[in-house]
C-alpha cells in the first residue's frame, strides 16, 4: 500500500499519480488473473501488454483519461475497473489521429 495516498494496486500495475484513472502494465496480464485495484480485487478480462493502461475505476464514452495527473485523451468506447484501455477504446484530446504505421 501507498503510504502517501493510501491506493493499493496489484505489482503488475504501476498508479504513477494519485490523481490518474488509468494504471499501467509494467507486465503482461493475461485473461483471468485477479488484480487488486484500490482495495478492490477484479479479473483480468483480455491479455493487456506491456505498457497498455487498465482502467482504475469504471469508465464510460466521453470521459477524460487522466495519466501522469493529466488528462491525455477521452474514452470513446466504455471500460470496467481493471478492463483495458488503449487505441481501440481510447483517443488523444491533442493528436487528430494517432497511429502506430510503420512508414518506409
Amino acid at each position: 500500500m501507498d503510504k502517501e495516498t493510501n491506493v493499493r494496486v496489484s505489482s503488475d500495475l504501476i498508479l504513477l499519480h494519485d490523481h490518474d484513472n488509468v494504471l499501467v502494465c509494467r507486465q503482461v496480464i493475461e485473461p483471468g488473473v485477479r488484480l487488486v485495484i484500490d482495495g478492490a480485487e477484479v479479473v483480468a478480462g483480455e491479455r493487456i501488454e506491456v505498457g497498455h493502461k487498465v482502467a482504475r475505476r469504471d469508465l464510460s464514452v466521453g470521459d477524460k483519461i487522466i495519466k501522469y495527473g493529466a488528462p491525455i485523451g477521452s474514452m470513446t468506447g466504455a471500460a470496467p475497473k481493471g478492463g483495458h484501455v488503449h487505441l481501440h477504446n481510447m483517443k488523444s484530446d491533442y493528436i487528430p489521429s494517432h497511429t502506430r504505421k510503420v512508414v518506409g
